[in-house]
């Protein structure tokens, strides 16, 4: 009797796990690149987000409630994913097109980082034209924070996104945490209220500048 295994079991055995393995990856992919297993954002209130604590980062340092930057004239704000993201440089630099027309409107364009790395922040600025605060307690990126690990490298959106920021000559680094998703809000002036919520589905995913003008616009300005 022959004790050696069957040539031909071994090798139908070999293709079964090759197949479960391909038939898993392909799953994967599917399941990546559906919404459904997403995390949802849970929308913030105004009072959340007028009692977030931000740093700001000039020569003069003070600690103070968010709800002062838009208390007279409301604000578009920008929750940075990571600063020295190439993708987040891409959106910074379309927000800040907008800088005219919201100069025209009375509307001051700001953004916010949650952590501060080397000269990251500097090096960001050149993309944005607005004043820029820490955020270290990760407040605009609630009240449900949400991220996007390694999956997100498995959809073809994130791709698409990649190579649009490539093609427009954006470069960046990989220094810092880039798996918390950001935003950008429109906030009305006192007590108006939050006009504009875009939350980033996935890496890349940009607001719609139209949507941030038509809510600007909306925003009225309250008397001194």
């Amino acid at each position: 009797m022959s004790f050696l295994p069957d040539l031909g079991i071994f090798t139908m055995g070999m293709w079964s796990i090759g197949l479960g393995a391909l038939g898993a990856a392909v799953t994967g992919i599917v399941i990546a690149n559906t919404d459904l297993f997403l995390s949802k954002p849970e929308n913030a209130t105004l009072e959340f987000l007028e009692e977030i604590e931000l740093k700001s980062l000039g020569s003069e340092q003070r600690t103070f409630k968010a709800g002062e930057l838009w208390k007279k004239n409301g604000a578009v704000i920008m929750a940075v994913r990571r600063p020295g993201c190439f993708l987040c440089r891409e959106e910074a630099s379309e927000l800040s097109s907008l800088k005219p027309q919201l100069s025209k409107l009375g509307v001051p364009l700001y953004a916010v980082v949650k952590e501060k790395i080397g000269t990251e922040v500097e090096d960001f600025q050149p993309y944005f034209k607005g004043e820029i605060f820490l955020d270290e307690k990760k407040g605009f990126y609630g009240p449900r924070r949400r991220k996007m690990m390694v999956s997100g490298f498995f959809r073809y959106g994130v791709w698409q996104n990649f190579f649009r920021a490539w093609k427009s000559g954006y470069s960046g680094n990989l220094e810092g945490e880039g798996f918390t998703l950001g935003g950008v809000y429109v906030i009305g002036a006192g007590r108006q209220g939050v006009l504009l919520e875009h939350r980033e589905k996935e890496f890349g995913d940009k607001v719609n500048l139209p949507s941030v003008l038509e809510a600007a616009e909306k925003i009225k300005p309250q008397a001194s």
